[in-house]
């Protein structure tokens, strides 16, 4: 730290309000009328599946540290109690929704109706739909709903996390029971939430939960429906083994999830005209209260919405058939033809490094590399990490093929991988059978480092091919993420990663990393170091620069480093698409940072370290951010990219496209506000995933006047600089 400078927490942005920021930044991609309309309508499900996993872990966790006295596993240098926490995420997060749902009401839904895509109600149908809903509802959804009336003989039942329900209060009109009645009706997720009622050239749908609603006296026969209303629970499905102890981590891990069927619940949706009956039999039945103080503050954790619960269920509908006027153009991953299959993929990783960029490069040579290995008679064994793959993985189906093969086939699966746990124990097991030595890694840490290693009997010769990447091994969300990995057979590289999977199975250690940088050992001592050599520039004149690409940035003391960094005269570039706790900006404090968020199209997911100008700049990719959990907690490995090609590569066209981009780019101010990145007068529109697609320019858009218009800021004086609190930053 300078002499004289002591940080304090309004010197950093508080995690859980930044990542909300994050999801704002999504919602805005809904809002934006210059995206295609499906597209708009799966930036509502994406906003609403991350708040749902926001809810039940971070704000799961803050409950317990408010309600139930449990120490926080970081201590937030902002300082902000659990409880104000609480208090600020339900304010922020209740504007949000509003957001959402206006959007949905106002724009998207007549939008969608503009381009034939309605959502009736029962008053619409005519004599043909009718006819649709009655006969899905008699032969489809009355198989399988189960009507549950709740009184004294009939307990409530769970209420599973995030599944949507029907409440009712009913009156009995006739037969047995209790003359009013409060009861309720799953909707089954094996249905679908759109039912189509449009004939052949039309896409009309209503909800399902409407369909059923209607037919309420079908279900309960003898009583009519006074009052109903959607509801939706969401609960803590936080899996926390690091007290547990347990000889077999599956098991364990098996009996967590169990659990949390029964966890607390955390939040109660429901519609706005919601009957106050019903509403306090829900809210009471799970505990949760609406609108109480809390050391003189407001707390809910009832969250009325106008409209549809559940917005996740959109992706139905941007799914449905046809209409690609509607999405994003359609594009096809490159591939090199000097990356072909088997022997010619070695062979080019042999002679030199690869490195690829997905999706814009395509993922097959990762899925080819393992599926090759498994055939190839001269393989001897293949070693994996493996933290989430897809539900249909032709990588774990060559790993038992290889096994299969005879070949020694070693699989690191991370059963903690959250929300994930069950796909993994399922895989596991199949690996296993096939005779794939499946490990778990360890009871405290996660194993969250992805890389793979063929060894290779090449004559009198053993030889070692790596990939290593910074996201996971998963066709689909490779064309879904941008993601970075290198293929090598540099001899330094593969030593590390021998080292690397022997501590993973054996708890082998005392390894002198050559290249690789591995947490929980030095990843974090090694980036304040070199942080630190980049200050140390700086502060005898000089070149000096640091560049990183995260997800998150977190960890005080790597936010403390960068501020000194800063404050030695060393530029600071940070492009970090989620949370950061960091204030760029503050004078005498980090006015050489500059940070920006970019969200678009693809989920930005590539971790780029850059140290250093020119030919000395020192290249990393890694499968960590700058968080605490992934310093301390977790496997994880920074790997340097030392080709001169590559490296110019990603110092040339891939940075450069990120800090140009002035469509889907935002910019952080030192308030913790984001505003958008945009054109200056005649200055070309940039859009970095465009770009990288290798696409043609998007049409001429706004300038920067007419963003800084819109947004009711004041325009540029003389010399071009935007003023107002939340000035637009070139």
């Amino acid at each position: 730290m300078p002499d004289g400078v002591t940080y304090q927490p309004e010197h950093f942005i508080n995690r859980e309000l930044s990542w909300l920021e994050f999801n704002a930044r999504v919602l805005e991609e809904a809002q934006d009328p210059s995206n295609p309309l499906l597209e708009r309508v799966k930036f509502l499900a994406i906003f609403s599946s991350n708040l749902d996993e926001f809810f039940m872990v971070r704000v799961a966790g803050l409950r317990e540290q408010a309600f139930g006295g449990v120490a926080p596993q970081d201590v937030a240098a902002d300082g902000l109690a659990a409880i104000t926490q609480l208090q600020r995420i339900s304010k922020r997060t209740r504007e949000l929704v509003d957001q959402q749902y206006r959007c949905w009401n106002k724009q998207i839904v007549p939008a969608l109706a503009e381009h034939g895509i309605r959502l009736l109600q029962e008053c619409d149908f005519d004599k043909s739909q009718r006819k649709i809903v009655d006969d899905f509802f008699r032969k489809r959804a009355f198989p399988i709903l189960t009507p549950m009336a709740i009184d004294p003989s009939h307990p409530s039942p769970r209420f599973h996390n995030r599944g949507l329900y029907l409440a009712a209060l009913l009156q009995r009109v006739s037969g047995l029971g209790p003359p009013e009645l409060f009861a309720v009706v799953q909707l089954p997720q094996v249905l679908p939430r759109f039912i189509d009622v449009g004939g052949p050239n039309e896409n009309s749908f209503v909800l399902l939960e409407d369909i059923v609603a209607c037919k309420l006296p079908e279900l309960f026969g003898g009583y009519v429906s006074s009052h109903h209303a959607t509801f939706r629970l969401t609960r803590d499905m936080d899996v926390d083994l690091l007290e547990q102890e347990g000889d077999d981590m599956l098991r364990a891990i098996e009996s967590r999830l169990r659990a949390r069927q029964h966890s607390e619940a955390v939040r109660l949706e429901v519609r706005h005209d919601i009957n106050r009956g019903l509403l306090d039999i829900l809210a009471g039945e799970e505990r949760l209260q609406e609108n109480f103080f809390v050391e003189g503050e407001k707390y809910s954790e009832v969250y009325r919405v106008d409209g549809l619960l559940d917005m996740t269920a959109l992706w139905e509908l941007a799914r449905i058939p046809g209409k690609d006027e509607l999405r994003e153009p359609g594009f096809v991953p490159q591939r090199s033809p000097n990356l072909a299959r088997g022997d010619a993929l070695l062979a080019a990783v042999a002679e030199g490094d690869v490195l690829l960029h997905h999706p814009f490069d395509s993922f097959d040579p990762v899925v080819d590399f393992i599926e090759g290995a498994a055939e190839d008679p001269n393989v001897l064994a293949i070693k994996q990490t493996l933290y989430r793959t897809s539900g249909d993985s032709p990588i774990i189906k060559a790993l038992m093929l290889a096994a299969e093969n005879g070949k020694h086939v070693t699989a690191l699966v991370e059963l903690k991988a959250r929300f994930d746990e069950a796909n993994n124990i399922s895989w596991s097991r199949q690996m296993e059978r096939a005779g794939v030595h499946v490990v778990y890694g360890f009871m405290d840490l996660k194993t969250h480092c992805k890389l793979a290693m063929v060894v290779r009997q090449e004559g009198s010769k053993v030889r070692r091919y790596v990939h290593l990447g910074t996201g996971n091994y998963n066709p689909t969300t490779a064309r879904l993420y941008t993601d970075l990995g290198l293929f090598t057979s540099n001899k330094l590289i593969a030593d590390d990663c021998t080292a690397l999977f022997n501590f993973l199975t054996g708890y082998s250690q005392g390894h002198e990393w050559k290249k690789l940088v591995v947490a929980p050992q030095d990843l974090h001592r090694r980036t304040l170091e070199l942080i630190r050599a980049q200050a140390a520039r700086a502060r005898e004149g000089k070149s000096a620069r640091i560049f990183a690409k995260l997800n998150s940035l977190v960890d005080s003391d790597t936010i403390e480093a960068l501020y000194d960094a800063s404050q030695a005269g060393a530029p600071v570039d940070l492009v970090i698409r989620g949370i950061c706790c960091l204030r760029p900006g503050l004078p005498g404090i980090s006015e050489n940072i500059r940070v920006r968020s970019v969200v678009d199209r693809f989920l930005e997911h590539s971790r780029i370290i850059v140290f250093g100008e020119g030919q000395k700049a020192e290249v990393y990719l890694s499968s960590a951010d700058w968080m605490p959990r992934n310093f301390e907690r977790r496997v994880e490995v920074m790997f340097p990219v030392e080709t001169p090609e590559l490296r110019r590569r990603i110092c040339e066209e891939i940075v450069p496209a990120y800090l140009k981009d002035n469509c889907r780019a935002r910019v952080l101010l030192p308030d913790g506000a984001y505003v958008r990145a945009a054109a200056w007068h005649d200055e070309p529109q940039r859009r970095a995933q465009r770009d990288l697609l290798g696409l043609p320019p998007a049409p001429a858009g706004r300038t920067a006047l007419a963003a800084v218009a819109a947004n009711g800021q004041s325009g540029p004086d003389a010399d071009g600089a935007v003023k107002g609190k939340h000035a637009k930053a070139r």
